[in-house]
């Protein structure tokens, strides 16, 4: 781990700044904040016009002079002035007062796996300007393992994916460390990006981006298994006219449009077997692959992986909020680390 539990329960308060959700918890109340990472800023005045749910709805139906923005970018804060006051708006003027009493306030963040010195400096900075006098940093996959239940402190291996929206991160654990891990630039957002590319290269059909999530997950509960409809009807814009329109689609080539960025995710996969003892491999064949993360409700993802793999695959009960409700665990001191004596002679 990258810091130590002790150090840990010292915190006040953990914070999930993901690409797509941000994500708050405190000691005590627990999870206050669970809200898009999105901003609206008006850029004649600079003043911040929303943040969270609503800067969301807002995305493509803006006037010129606002402009919506992301502050995180794969899990790394591009523009902490931002971030900061995206943060401070989320967090709202009640819980901040509360957060300002303490006078020594310790903060703990996610970063994802073999972050670069300046994206855990981002985090840093990003938190220090909003009171905290110390920050601790935890690897994204340590506190999802923990957040999912999996005993990541005994002499066992467990299996993690963490499928973000820009990247996917996955790797073997045991003893409370990382074993071997490995971070592809593939995630919820490439995925969307090719079912966009195919409707408008094959039907000529432009999609509102905000429909495309809520689409995949349509189809997967009635297009992409063996018992839904082989055809679906999608509505969208004409790229020729500009018109509504509406086209019949073949489930099963959005489903192979779906599977084709994946593969990058089957050989990253295959790369983290590799590289990983064979005792700790064995464990793997009884235990399986834990999927958490908001994307790892993909329609057709966990088959995917079942068939590549032939070992379980399960998804977490809360895989959105896994890697928060994991820094909580270990703010409030549920996890007890396992202790090695050393020995003596």
């Amino acid at each position: 781990m990258t810091v130590s539990l002790e150090q840990l329960r010292r915190c006040h308060v953990a914070v999930d700044l993901g690409a797509s959700r941000t994500r708050v918890y405190v000691k005590g109340p627990g999870l206050v904040v669970d809200e898009p990472s999105v901003a609206a800023v008006n850029i004649r005045t600079g003043s911040l016009i929303a943040v969270g749910a609503l800067a969301e709805q807002m995305t493509g139906r803006t006037p010129h002079y606002i402009r919506v923005v992301r502050p995180v970018s794969g899990g790394t804060v591009v523009d902490i002035e931002m971030a900061q006051r995206m943060l401070r708006h989320l967090l709202g003027e009640k819980l901040r007062r509360q957060l300002r009493r303490k006078p020594w306030l310790r903060a703990a963040a996610c970063i994802p796996h073999e972050s670069d010195p300046l994206a855990r400096r981002a985090a840093v900075e990003t938190l220090v300007g909003l009171g905290a006098r110390r920050v601790e940093l935890v690897d994204t996959l340590i506190a999802a393992a923990v957040g999912c239940g999996l005993p990541v402190e005994q002499p066992t291996a467990t299996m993690i994916m963490v499928c973000g929206a820009a990247t996917t991160q996955i790797a073997v654990l045991s003893l409370g460390s990382i074993v071997t891990a490995v971070r592809l630039p593939i995630g919820g957002d490439a995925i969307d990006h090719a079912v966009i590319q195919h409707l408008r290269q094959y039907h000529e059909l432009m999609l509102p981006s905000q429909s495309v999530r809520p689409l995949q997950l349509a189809l997967n509960g009635n297009g992409l298994t063996a018992q839904g409809p082989s055809v679906t009807e999608i509505h969208g814009r004409d790229v020729a006219t500009g018109l509504a329109r509406s086209v019949e689609v073949d489930t099963a080539a959005i489903r192979q449009a779906i599977h084709r960025p994946l593969t990058a995710v089957l050989d990253g996969l295959g790369k983290v077997l590799r590289d990983c003892p064979p005792d700790l491999v064995a464990d793997l064949a009884d235990c399986g692959i834990m999927m958490v993360g908001g994307s790892a409700l993909l329609p057709g993802l966990e088959q995917m992986l079942r068939d590549a793999t032939g070992m379980p695959v399960h998804i977490a009960e809360r895989p959105d909020a896994c890697s928060i409700l994991g820094l909580g665990a270990m703010l409030d001191g549920e996890i007890s680390p396992m202790v090695l004596d050393p020995l003596a002679g």
